[in-house]
């Protein structure tokens, strides 16, 4: 086995913060401005593979795919992690005008989005979440990397494609789209064009209002709710599945264990810090965090799926629904904002893990050495 020199770890440590830096800054930034988190895997690889054309010494180690994988990992996580899961969930207390609920939402939105992370490494490459589905971003940073790895025709054809990307966002074409319509699952994208344009025609075309109805909302619950059952069907079975995966049920059942009491024990400190207590009576806050969690386990699941197959993930569409469905049950409006922004932070980190496993995975093989993967995976 090779020796790690600790000046070597330590300068590809010092890359991953800078990266991480930047990418939360680009993710906070265009989240406040235009409302969107771009996917910034592409940027980290490329950086990578920038650093190992420098002739010089220090700079060959760039070369291997695996810390390439790990500059892309790094700053995807940290625009998502900073954008969707942090600065979103605390944005909505502010809002309501409830500044000294930032803090408390903060501390277990930044839980929250560790849990998630931790539970889809997890969960990655079982019956729930396999490897060899879709996740169409993971797939365009592993085929970037290998394109950039190969270089000749390969690596000029990722270069036109990062050049018409270019020139077509700024004629304000949607590319990212485009480009995820080759890489995604056909029937989920097909749904999701079909909802697109419903969604667009439904007011001009009948003078109906479909989002004023809740029509999608419904829709996404009914969706969720088969998608529940599924992910309870596989912890319930004991059978084998012929698709090969390298994590069993017993995995799944532990992981979803752990899940289930990690977002109890976070919901309940968040009511606690939240002065839940003084606005409700004990069987209405035992509700609230029994609720919360479920929620907020729910979501991620959601969340992890539509991201699996589509490569896009309503985050902050179904914490609406969790919202809907906590006034019907009665909270009051503390706790509608503390449940909003707690079930928010739950699934973005969750389906950006996804992704850079995914590219992982393909770079490593696709899982052709198992072990050699789970120790890429770590």
């Amino acid at each position: 086995m090779e020796k790690v020199n600790p000046v070597k770890q330590a300068g590809v440590a010092i890359v991953l913060i800078a990266l991480s830096v930047a990418g939360a800054i680009i993710g906070v930034q265009l989240i406040t401005t235009i409302g969107v988190t771009p996917n910034t895997s592409i940027i980290g690889a490329l950086f990578a593979m920038l650093l190992a054309r420098i002739p010089l010494q220090a700079f060959r180690r760039y070369r291997s795919i695996e810390i390439q994988n790990l500059a892309q990992t790094a700053i995807s996580s940290a625009t998502f992690g900073a954008a969707n899961s942090l600065l979103m969930p605390i944005a909505v207390p502010w809002a309501l005008g409830e500044p000294q609920l930032v803090l408390p939402m903060f501390c277990g939105v930044s839980a929250a989005m560790l849990l998630d992370a931790y539970l889809l490494y997890r969960l990655f490459d079982t019956r729930v979440f396999p490897a060899s589905n879709a996740w169409p971003s993971g797939v365009a940073a592993a085929e970037a990397i290998k394109a950039g790895d190969k270089g000749g025709r390969q690596a000029w054809l990722l270069a036109a494609g990062i050049v018409g990307g270019i020139l077509g966002s700024m004629l304000k074409i949607p590319m990212s789209a485009f480009g995820t319509a080759f890489i995604g699952n056909i029937w989920a994208l097909g749904m999701l064009g079909l909802g697109f344009l419903v969604r667009a025609y439904a007011q001009p075309v009948a003078g109906i209002d479909i989002n004023a109805l809740y029509l999608p909302h419904g829709v996404m619950v009914g969706a969720g709710l088969v998608a529940l059952i599924q992910v309870v069907m596989v912890i319930r079975s004991r059978r084998h599945d012929e698709q090969k995966v390298s994590r069993g049920g017993n995995e799944v059942r532990r992981a979803l264990g752990l899940g289930g009491a990690g977002y109890l024990m976070i919901s309940a400190l968040l009511a606690l810090a939240g002065g839940l207590w003084s606005e409700m009576s004990l069987p209405m806050l035992l509700l609230f965090v029994i609720y919360a969690a479920f929620a907020a386990f729910v979501h991620e699941l959601i969340v992890g799926i539509a991201a699996m197959h589509s490569g896009w993930f309503p985050a902050f569409a179904v914490a609406l629904i969790t919202l809907i469905v906590g006034i019907l049950l009665g909270f009051p409006p503390l706790a509608l904002c503390l449940l909003c922004g707690f079930t928010a932070a739950t699934g973005p980190a969750f389906a950006d893990m996804g992704y850079d496993l995914k590219a992982g995975f393909i770079l490593r093989g696709n899982g052709a050495d198992l072990q050699q993967e789970l120790w890429g995976r770590r």
